[in-house]
């Protein structure tokens, strides 16, 4: 009878675990959905990955709303280049994650030529089936000492 709970409990525990793992796939497909529409300035892309009342914050202070962000790639007054995100968590709260990862980039932003080196939080929020971003911060990885 013990071992019948063990494998009950086992079970249910490796569905729990699995339902997670499904989510943090998602959020995982998202951030890269994400990265890939702002390499190509794709303005429905963003849209839909974003929230309406997003908040995005750029490691030199400025916030925008989905609004400003979207246009801020799409007018090319902020252009990716390149962009590698590397050192990703995920960690998945009901209908929130929250992502961290260090973000390397090479920028053209209003044909100034530029290298960014960040820490990066985003928060997403499930709507639906579909995970969107509502927040992000960003830092600048400190020089090594």
């Amino acid at each position: 009878m013990k071992a019948f709970f063990s494998l009950l409990a086992l079970t249910a525990f490796s569905q729990l675990a699995f339902a997670q793992s499904k989510d943090e796939q998602a959020v995982a497909a998202a951030v890269s959905k994400l990265r890939t529409a702002m390499l190509a300035a794709d303005k429905p892309a963003l849209e839909a990955l974003t929230g309406p009342t997003l908040t995005y914050g750029h490691s030199n202070g400025r916030i925008e709303t989905q609004a400003q962000f979207v246009d801020y790639l799409v007018s090319g007054k902020g252009d990716f280049v390149t962009m590698d995100l590397s050192d990703q968590s995920i960690l998945i709260t009901g209908p929130t994650a929250i992502v961290r990862h260090t973000l390397s980039a090479d920028t053209n932003d209003g044909g100034k030529a530029g290298h960014v080196n960040l820490y990066v939080m985003m928060v997403w929020s499930k709507s639906g089936k579909h995970w969107k971003l509502i927040g992000r911060q960003a830092v600048k990885v400190p020089p090594a000492s």
